[in-house]
């Protein structure tokens, strides 16, 4: 089992990932603003379909594939494409939206967990984190590799991600009070996500490196 000292560790280093911006923090305002803390729980539990698996890839020693160019290079492009197509929806909404009072517009993105799922499983960044930041403390604090051990470290960490995507939503859950306010988040939100994903896929297809 792991001890406090490493348990402890493993909640400092997660946090370099959890509290970073990207493309999860932005997305969880973004659709927070509509849906509220909930959009974050369900972004959160997306995210944790694709990353405990990964853990469980990297303990076990498939870290190597991950590395593969061609599947680094895949990642990126699918990643950069949802993200400016997550972009121009929420540009449509700053432009178009002229009342608060929409009820059918619940999760009009899609199911939050399932944005959770994409913004994880295609963003490379996240996967370069995990095999080297993460492999690093997963080789460190875990000595011998069981399935219950890495539950543990696993807790450890992701807890960090559902405060922070539900912190988020939350926040951009406070802009239903002002039409006006509203609107500029999302703007600069789309502004930012279209920034993430042109980034992408401009490193994928220009420079062909992440």
């Amino acid at each position: 089992m792991l001890d406090l000292a490493v348990i402890l560790k493993i909640i400092g280093v997660s946090a370099s990932g959890a509290f970073a911006p990207g493309p999860l923090t932005a997305s969880s305002i973004t659709l927070g603003a509509k849906n509220g803390w909930k959009a974050g729980l369900g972004m959160a539990v997306g995210h944790t379909i694709v990353e405990f698996p990964l853990v469980l890839a990297i303990a076990f020693g498939l870290s190597t594939f991950f590395q593969i160019n061609v599947v680094k290079m895949l990642l990126g492009a699918v990643g950069g494409i949802f993200l400016i197509f997550f972009g121009s929806l929420t540009l449509k909404d700053a432009l178009h939206i002229r009342t608060l009072k929409t009820s059918n517009d619940k999760l009009r993105y899609g199911s939050s967990i399932l944005t959770g799922i994409f913004l994880t499983a295609f963003n490379p960044y996240f996967i370069a984190w995990w095999i080297s930041i993460g492999t690093a403390l997963l080789l460190e604090a875990v000595a011998v590799v069981t399935l219950s051990i890495i539950v543990v470290f696993y807790i450890a960490h992701v807890w960090l991600d559902y405060f922070w995507l539900i912190l988020m939503s939350k926040i951009g859950s406070f802009s239903k009070i002002n039409l006006r306010v509203y609107k500029s988040i999302l703007l600069i939100l789309s502004i930012m996500i279209f920034y993430f994903g042109i980034d992408l896929l401009y490193k994928v297809m220009v420079l062909q490196t992440i």
